[in-house]
């Protein structure tokens, strides 16, 4: 299982703050006020850590077309790790998000000329996060549990243009359950475009899940110390130029490695968690995948379905395997990942040479 889990540190981001004495009049947000949601398509309760908000009164009053939205909604503390710039409704259960990629990033690094396919996945991510806090009313101190995230990206539009590259990603939202009134699980389909092209499509699922009932899912696992950092593979092997970025250590055996878990990493591990992120997972199928076939790769497709928790205190292993190529440029690779001889998730990745 992947867990999405972020406590916000301040709730002022619902509630628009009184101006100073003497300050103009804030401009009309761009673009124009969205339209309420429907009851049949939002849950009940409160955006701010469950205080009892309404997600949507005043939150719009911070977001523009030129800046990103709140961190906080995206469950990230860093504001530069933050892709996603606005959103608005467009009917009932669908939304359109606009995002931007900057020409180079600290990870997602790009690469002969193109956009790391994975920062599409993490624009997916943020904006499953975005619509569940601001259209369907989840608390920002609810944990989200990803069950699957398939992706599939078109490197024709993956290039690194002049300027930084602007998105917008259509989303559509259903298998909606609710208890209690709060939204507590969906499922979501993102179509993300670029000049009018579509670059990516995703499908996502994910469980919401509020504190208290995180706490007895997870026990003492809130409490536990990551293992000691292992030595990285050759980041060369794994399609990385810096040993920090490389989450995978070599182990004796054929085609399994054993995940490196760095909780420093200021990207990866952007704030603290007690379990392995999502993410980090995707990054380390990618990896393992590149280190199996044995040259650079390009991911083409990427299903994932995670099982249970990668807790940070036992070690993880991934092993792969390829099945027969589909055409000689294009491999697919599957991926398992086990930890305590229990399976944490499995991938397959499509992937062609750069």
């Amino acid at each position: 299982m992947s867990t999405h889990t972020f406590h916000a540190q301040r709730p002022a981001l619902t509630t628009a703050p009184a101006p100073a004495a003497g300050t103009p009049a804030a401009p009309t947000p761009l673009p124009a006020p969205r339209t309420a949601p429907s009851t049949a398509g939002t849950g009940a309760g409160g955006a701010a850590g469950g205080a009892g908000v309404s997600a949507h009164q005043n939150a719009y009053a911070h977001l523009s077309l030129t800046r990103t939205v709140p961190k906080e909604f995206v469950h990230r503390a860093s504001v530069a790790e933050v892709l996603l710039t606005d959103w608005r409704r467009t009917g009932e259960d669908r939304f359109t998000v606009s995002a931007q990629w900057p020409r180079g990033h600290s990870f997602f690094t790009p690469a002969d000329g193109r956009h790391d396919p994975l920062i599409a996945a993490e624009t997916v991510r943020q904006s499953g996060l975005l619509l569940a806090h601001t259209e369907y009313g989840v608390p920002l101190d609810h944990s989200f549990v990803m069950h699957d995230f398939t992706l599939a990206v078109d490197p024709a539009h993956l290039h690194v243009g002049a300027a930084p590259a602007a998105l917008t990603i259509d989303i559509t939202c259903y298998d909606i359950t609710r208890r209690r009134g709060r939204t507590a699980s969906l499922r979501y389909t993102s179509t993300l475009r670029r000049d009018g092209h579509i670059l990516a499509r995703a499908d996502v699922s994910y469980t919401c899940i509020p504190p208290t009932v995180y706490q007895r899912l997870r026990g003492h696992h809130t409490h536990t110390t990551p293992l000691p950092l292992t030595a990285p593979t050759a980041p060369q092997t794994v399609g990385r130029t810096s040993p920090t970025d490389v989450v995978l250590t070599p182990t004796p055996h054929p085609h399994t490695w054993q995940l490196r878990t760095d909780t420093r990493h200021p990207v990866l591990f952007d704030h603290p968690v007690d379990h392995i992120p999502g993410m980090v997972l995707l990054e380390a199928a990618r990896q393992a995948t590149t280190a199996h076939l044995g040259h650079p790769t390009l991911p083409l497709t990427l299903t994932t379905t995670f099982t249970n928790y990668a807790e940070l205190d036992t070690p993880c292993h991934l092993q792969t395997h390829t099945t027969t190529p589909t055409t000689p440029t294009h491999h697919t690779t599957h991926i398992t990942c086990h930890q305590n001889n229990r399976p944490i998730f499995h991938s397959t990745i499509t992937t062609t040479t750069p």
